[in-house]
Formats: C-alpha cells, sequence, structure tokens
C-alpha cells in the first residue's frame, strides 16, 4: 500500500513538473516561461508565451499579471500583435498607462480618495487629480505576482496570485487575489478572477489591455457595437453623478455598429475621446456578450464577454507619441481602445449602483473573455 501511494505521489509530482515546464494541455498548445527582465531591487519578472493549436500567442509577465502582446491572425491567415505594450521590462518600469495591466485592488475612480465603509471612512490616495485611481501610487500593476501554469481543458493557461495586505493603500483587510489566464481553442483570451478577505473591503478588479485591430494607425474606424442601452454620465473629474442614463441621442449610443470616431468629437470632460462607463444589458448576472469591435481593413473582429455589469470604454485620449511600443511605433492619440469589464466608478460611495463590497467568507469571482475572429 505505501508503494502505491509513493507511486501515485510521484507521479503527481512528475505531472507537476512536466506542467511548469510547459507541456502541451489536452487541447493542444503550450505554455513556456522566460526572464523578461528584472526590477531596480534585483527582482526577476517572468515572461509566460502561451500557444495554441491553431498558433495564436498570448504573452503575460509576473509584474503586473500584465498582458503584454496578443497576436492573431487577419483574414489572410498572416499573425499580427493587436496590443500595444513594449519589448522589454525597463519601459514598463519607467510609467505607462496601464498597458494590459490588472488594475486593482478597485480599477476606475472612487471620488476624493475616500469612502465610508459600515461606519468607518477610509482615505486613500488621490492620484488621479482630485480621484483615487486604479488602486492608488502602487496598485496591483506595480506588483510582481506569483505564477504557475495550470491544466484547462480550454487551452494553455497560466494562474497569478498577489496578498495585498491589510491597509495596503488605505484599504482594509488583507485580500487575497487569483486570475488565470488561458488562451482557448478558438482564439480567446480567458481572465478568471478569484479573490477572499479577511475584512470587508471595496473589491474591482478589471485588465486595462490597449487594442488596434490593424495593428497600426488611429482606431477611430474601428467599428464597435456595446450591448448596453444605459451609461453613467459624470462631472468634470469623470466621478459619477449617479445617474443612470439612456444612451439614446447621445454620442455614447453604440447599439448599432458605428465606427468609433464617428461622434468622438462630441464627448466633453475627456481630452478628446471616450472615457466611459457602459451598463451593459447582461446586468452581470451570467457570461454575456458586452462589446464587438470590428476592423474592416484586416478583418479582425474582438467579441468581448463578461460576467460583469460594467465596461469602461475608453479610447487613448492621453496617448501622445511620447511612447514608443514594439518596433519602434509611436503611441499617437486614438492609438488603442480599452473595454475594461468591471464594476462601475465610484461604487463605494454610490449605494444605488451594484455593491463592490467584498466580506469575509464570500468570494470574488469574475470571468472576462477577449475572443478574436475574422469576418472573410
Amino acid at each position: 500500500m505505501e508503494k502505491v501511494l509513493l507511486a501515485a505521489l510521484l507521479f503527481g509530482v512528475a505531472a507537476a513538473c512536466a506542467t511548469a515546464a510547459g507541456a502541451a494541455p489536452a487541447s493542444g498548445g503550450s505554455v513556456s516561461r522566460t526572464v523578461f527582465g528584472r526590477t531596480a531591487d534585483g527582482q526577476t519578472v517572468h515572461l509566460y508565451t502561451l500557444k495554441n493549436a491553431g498558433g495564436a500567442i498570448a504573452r503575460v509577465m509576473t509584474y503586473g499579471a500584465t498582458l503584454t502582446e496578443v497576436q492573431v491572425p487577419d483574414r489572410d491567415g498572416r499573425l499580427g500583435d493587436v496590443t500595444l505594450g513594449f519589448s522589454s521590462l525597463a519601459p514598463y518600469l519607467k510609467g505607462h498607462p496601464f498597458f494590459g495591466s490588472i488594475a486593482g485592488r478597485y480599477a476606475n475612480r472612487i471620488a476624493k480618495g475616500r469612502f465610508t465603509l459600515d461606519g468607518r471612512t477610509f482615505h486613500l490616495a488621490t492620484n488621479n487629480g482630485p480621484n483615487h485611481l486604479h488602486g492608488g501610487r502602487r496598485g496591483f500593476d506595480k506588483h510582481i505576482w506569483k505564477a504557475r501554469t495550470v491544466k484547462r481543458a480550454e487551452g494553455p493557461a497560466v494562474q497569478f496570485s498577489l496578498t495585498s495586505p491589510d491597509g495596503d493603500e488605505g484599504y482594509p483587510g488583507t485580500l487575497k487575489v487569483w486570475v488565470t489566464y488561458t488562451l482557448t481553442a478558438d482564439n480567446a483570451v480567458r481572465m478568471d478572477y478569484r479573490a477572499i478577505t479577511d475584512k470587508a473591503t471595496p473589491v474591482n478588479l478589471t485588465n486595462h489591455a490597449y487594442f488596434n485591430l490593424a495593428g497600426r494607425g488611429t482606431v477611430l474606424d474601428h467599428v464597435l457595437q456595446l450591448n448596453a442601452d444605459r451609461f453613467t454620465p459624470v462631472d468634470a473629474t469623470l466621478i459619477p453623478t449617479g445617474k443612470i442614463a439612456p444612451v439614446e441621442d447621445t454620442p455614447f449610443d453604440f447599439r448599432q455598429p458605428r465606427a468609433i470616431g464617428d461622434r468622438i468629437h462630441e464627448v466633453e470632460n475627456t481630452n478628446g475621446g471616450y472615457d466611459t462607463n457602459f451598463v451593459l444589458n447582461g446586468g452581470g448576472r451570467k457570461l454575456a456578450l458586452a462589446a464587438k469591435v470590428t476592423e474592416p481593413t484586416t478583418g479582425r473582429i474582438l467579441e468581448v464577454w463578461t460576467t460583469e455589469p460594467g465596461i469602461q470604454f475608453y479610447t487613448g485620449n492621453f496617448l501622445d507619441g511620447s511612447l514608443a511600443g514594439r518596433g519602434g511605433v509611436r503611441y499617437q492619440k486614438h492609438s488603442g481602445f480599452c473595454l475594461e469589464a468591471q464594476h462601475f466608478p465610484d461604487s463605494p460611495n454610490k449605494p444605488q449602483f451594484p455593491s463592490t463590497i467584498l466580506r469575509p467568507g464570500q468570494v470574488y469571482r469574475q470571468t472576462t473573455l477577449y475572443k478574436f475572429r475574422v469576418e472573410r
């Protein structure tokens, strides 16, 4: 009996080692790991490359659990990179506009950097004008996450984990977070989020990838459709007023497919572009189609599926050519768009919005897919 147990244990260890080394999952594809660079204090940052059986590629690094690159085919079968990012670690460390990073503990804005929970007021960094943005000065995007390959029937996968201690950036409770990236056989980058806490705390996680389905130029000719009849109007500092308004007869109406640039000049307070939370018709009750983006010249289509009640649509309004991405390409204004599946901005101060409070004994769960296909 002892020999059987020992054999089973050794088999399990061997299987785990094979997975860590990049063994192909049951559905085909592979995972490999390389050193991407080191931080100023000598910490190693690893880059994981996921490839599916069809040849699509997704790369994710441990710094910020950041999706650095996605390569998918166009209508002629040619692979192309559809994300904004850098080819080395150094530009990420210098500071960047959240290219592909996990934003948290609270993605998006919290008004005046404070909220009240269970009778106690908490104060956070005001790192975006008068408000708190994407978790503060050192949010989840600036931490090195632990990573391990995991088996998923859908395709090659890597799980990233991070522990945010009690008081981190002013938030209460020790929060443990897991994000699993899977590159599916049908060219979807799937992100499964999970979190637990030992004290009540706001939690709102998202991936902040910037996409350009043509791989160059602006995204103003990309055609967007959103399954959202309503949006949350904002004040001059991009904090929701608390109202939920219909998109009808506004520049925020993407219920029918429309070029991103059609009415972008009508949007106010956002430096000449969209930076808007849409209330999804799916309501966050189940995995549902939130958005579809079509790029006419390449035929590439991006579908965003999510279990979240909202999605922040952002058009790279503050890109100004100062950042050079892969291949030396300068990222100009509107060089990319973001579709960040999440809860609504400032929800801790807006009781009429869906709650973002996670309590001990509860499990935060979220699933979002960036699914790519082509139109012939």
